[in-house]
């Protein structure tokens, strides 16, 4: 085995361990870059070539895969809807008409009993509508 396959393994492997313990992903753009040139020592290419691909798989990882994941570490958990919270913007199918007093509609396989948003509004069986606010068990819809 080729001692500069070796050395760039190592080298890769030690930066990823580093990477655990400091979670910045900046080590790990560079162990990428040497698992790159790892690759290049095993087809046989020179050492000035595999410097070449550390440096270009390096450079070419902070490009595009940090951000993607910084964004990713970086979402909040506010962010992701849950509970009704999630319906709120979906789309229903009206099941039973839906007028000021009475209704119910279909949200992703789920009845849910229903009222027009604006109270002048009425829908019939069939129509599609979008589930403006969730207030307590009842979906306020309008039409879609």
């Amino acid at each position: 085995m080729d001692l500069w396959l070796i050395v760039w393994i190592v080298v890769g492997a030690a930066l990823l361990a580093a990477e655990i313990f400091t979670t910045t992903f900046i080590l790990l753009m560079f162990a990428i870059g040497a698992f790159a040139a790892a690759g290049a020592a095993a087809l046989g290419a020179g050492v000035p070539v595999q410097a070449a691909v550390f440096a270009a798989g390096s450079a070419l990882s902070f490009l595009a895969v940090r951000p993607t994941l910084k964004r990713y570490m970086r979402r909040d958990v506010r962010d992701m809807q849950m509970g009704v919270e999630a319906l709120e913007g979906s789309t229903a199918l009206v099941i039973e008409a839906v007028d000021h007093d009475s209704g119910q509609i279909k949200i992703d396989g789920e009845l849910w009993r229903a009222r027009p948003y604006d109270a002048t509004q009425t829908f019939a069986i069939g129509e599609r509508v979008r589930v403006i606010e969730i207030k307590g068990a009842t979906a306020m819809v309008w039409k879609d």
